[in-house]
């Protein structure tokens, strides 16, 4: 403690060099530690999404992933099959179509979802569930676009797919409710799946997009049971939906964030090095004078060391809440590009990360005090102390 006391004293004599160096390794490590958290940060959202909303497999009719391939014919034969599974708990068919919504002269595009079963994919706002036929609930930007309010009457043509739409279906708005991966600008409803069909004109076609199903508590297992039973479908988890998405855009952002922080580590090296290095040269003549009263090689040597972790330590705290406020700035900069959902974050914040960040600020401490250690472990006494003198 003595140590750092010491080294304390000699940082507040140059405030000025000592308040930019700090300042400097606050801004440094506030961009170090958004890099580690850009690196993980859509996988995490990612998973929590699909957490969210409480299925664990999901099942389609090929190798592509749910939202891609061919859609599952009789998919209320497959429901069936999966939920008699004694590794399924429950089964939700979910088709997702294009869709115009009209109200009085208001009219706008939609992205239209069935689902058929429980539980429901969405979160309810305002109002109350689709209870009985022809009801749908709206997202927040539908509703604000078509001015509906839950009670209100909306007119929906639906395309399916083909290359005229059946004549349009009305529905009564009986919520407004949070649809998963709903984007910002877009509108977005939800129905029961033969709601949907009949809007389609093809009631009872019985089509899913995919199955989204709840296991009894072992998704691995739960899928291995489905690919028994069910051969001709493919079941995924959320642990195989997830190394997609780290095999695809989250390797891009992994690399850049590699790049990035390995660039940060080096500059805060630098800016480190380069201040106790004048630090040091300019106080020769007092670490010489400190040897000739009896502080020993190892003593002034720790009191450098100790300069350093202060610094670093002192910025590296600084970095943390200053990091965090600027991944926030970042991460709303980032959502505004096209096809990103509400809910979807690039930066997430783990505890390992952050612990990541101290191991690496550590390491940094110590590394730019390395060249200021070996000058004043052979700095030479008696020639430093006459130099002095002259001077």
């Amino acid at each position: 403690m003595r140590v750092f006391a010491f080294a304390w004293r000699a940082l507040v004599r140059q405030p000025a060099r000592s308040a930019l160096a700090v300042l400097g390794v606050a801004a440094v490590g506030a961009l170090l530690l958004d890099m580690l958290l850009l690196s993980e940060g859509l996988v995490l959202s990612m998973r929590e999404l699909l957490d969210r909303m409480g299925f664990d497999v999901r099942v389609t009719a090929g190798d592509a992933p749910p939202d891609a391939g061919p859609a599952i014919a009789n998919a209320a034969v497959a429901s069936a099959a999966i939920t008699a599974l004694p590794e399924v708990r429950s089964v939700t068919a979910i088709r997702s179509e294009e869709a115009e919504l009209e109200h009085r002269d208001r009219r706008v595009d939609t992205v239209f979802l069935g689902v058929g079963g429980a539980p429901r994919v969405w979160t309810i706002l305002r109002g109350r569930e689709p209870a009985g036929r022809g009801e749908l609930v709206l997202n927040q930007y539908a509703a604000d676009t078509l001015g509906l309010d839950p009670g209100g009457m909306v007119s929906v043509r639906a395309y399916c797919g083909d290359a005229e739409a059946p004549p349009p279906l009305a529905f009564r708005v009986s919520g407004v409710a949070e649809l998963p991966f709903e984007l910002p600008d877009a509108a977005s409803a939800a129905t029961r799946l033969g709601d949907l069909e009949e809007a389609c004109g093809a009631p009872g076609a019985g089509r899913a997009d995919f199955l989204a199903v709840t296991s009894a508590g072992d998704a691995t297992g739960a899928a291995a049971a489905i690919a028994a039973a069910r051969p001709d479908l493919r079941a995924f988890t959320n642990d195989e939906l997830i190394g997609r998405v780290q095999q695809g855009s989250s390797t891009y952002f992994r690399q850049i964030s590699t790049v990035l922080a390995t660039i940060t580590v080096a500059f805060a090296l630098l800016l480190i090095a380069v201040l106790l290095t004048v630090s040091v040269n300019q106080r020769l003549g007092e670490i010489a004078a400190l040897r000739a009263i009896g502080f020993s090689q190892r003593r002034v040597v720790v009191d450098v060391l100790c300069e350093s972790a202060l610094i670093v330590g002192l910025g590296g705290a600084l970095s943390v809440p200053l990091g965090l406020l600027l991944a926030a700035w970042l991460d709303a900069i980032l959502k505004r590009m096209p096809g990103i959902p509400i809910d979807m974050h690039f930066f997430v914040f783990e505890p390992q990360a952050l612990v990541v960040h101290g191991l690496l600020l550590a390491a940094t401490a110590v590394l730019a005090a390395a060249y200021p250690m070996r000058i004043v472990a052979r700095l030479p006494i008696a020639a430093t102390l006459r130099a002095e003198v002259i001077s």
